[in-house]
């Protein structure tokens, strides 16, 4: 049998029978993966069939007992983004090695998982927050083999400069973001919207009034039922 051994953390599985589809649950900067698995009981409701897995980022912080990242976050300012908007697609640019390094542990990840479910990849969604977007967005794009959504909250595109000499497949992708977000400005999706476009990805955004770096109820139900349309 197949194991998941490249990279650690906690599940929700389905009870009673085998999974027909699997949710990948990518966290923020600094936490880990007991964060977003307290999302998995809501999104089972809508996907009832679906095991849902999230792992710990590869590399620990220092200095934060049971905080992860999935790469250093360098100059980062969202304040400077904030400024001067003209800042953000190089801020976005420089983070792009850091996010091409952490792809080859996430790649053999999520084929570690679909092997161990017998699943194709069409029945895998990638469900990103913050630093966890950005993976999904990097990762979910150059696969050659198409998986079935791509999920992002509060997230961005990392080298959105490169994405049109690289993309392979186009999933669907469903983005939410709040317009106070402090740390990743709102305009991060707009720019990641328009980045979209150009390479003829099919998406839907959910912009959240008021809301700061996080996920509210209403982000969260509008998540499920783009995940319960595209691999329910």
């Amino acid at each position: 049998m197949a194991t998941i051994d490249a990279l650690k953390g906690p599940t929700l599985l389905p009870q009673g029978k085998g999974a027909t589809s699997v949710v990948l649950l990518l966290h923020g900067y600094g936490s880990n993966g007991d964060d977003l698995i307290g999302l998995a009981p809501f999104f089972a409701r809508a996907l009832p069939n679906t095991a849902f897995y999230s792992p710990n980022a590869p590399t620990p912080l220092e200095g934060m007992p049971g905080g992860y990242q999935w790469f250093g976050l360098g100059n980062y300012d969202p304040g400077a983004m904030m400024r001067d908007p003209q800042r953000m697609t190089e801020t976005f640019r420089a983070l792009r090695p850091g996010t091409e390094a952490a792809a080859v542990v996430l790649n053999t990840y999520l084929d570690q998982v679909l092997a161990f479910h017998s699943l194709k990849a069409d029945r895998l969604a990638l469900l990103g927050f913050s630093q966890g977007t950005m993976m999904a967005l990097h990762v979910g794009l150059r696969r050659a083999e198409q998986i079935g959504a791509i999920l992002g909250y509060s997230g961005a595109l990392t080298g959105p400069d490169r994405l049109a000499a690289e993309i392979k497949s186009r999933p669907p992708v469903a983005l939410v973001h709040g317009d106070a977000d402090p740390v990743v400005p709102i305009q991060a999706m707009i720019e990641a919207e328009h980045t979209l476009t150009a390479v003829g990805v099919k998406y839907d955004s959910k912009v959240i009034r008021g809301l700061q770096h996080g996920i509210d109820g209403d982000g969260a139900q509008f998540g499920a039922d783009f995940l319960k349309k595209h691999i329910g």
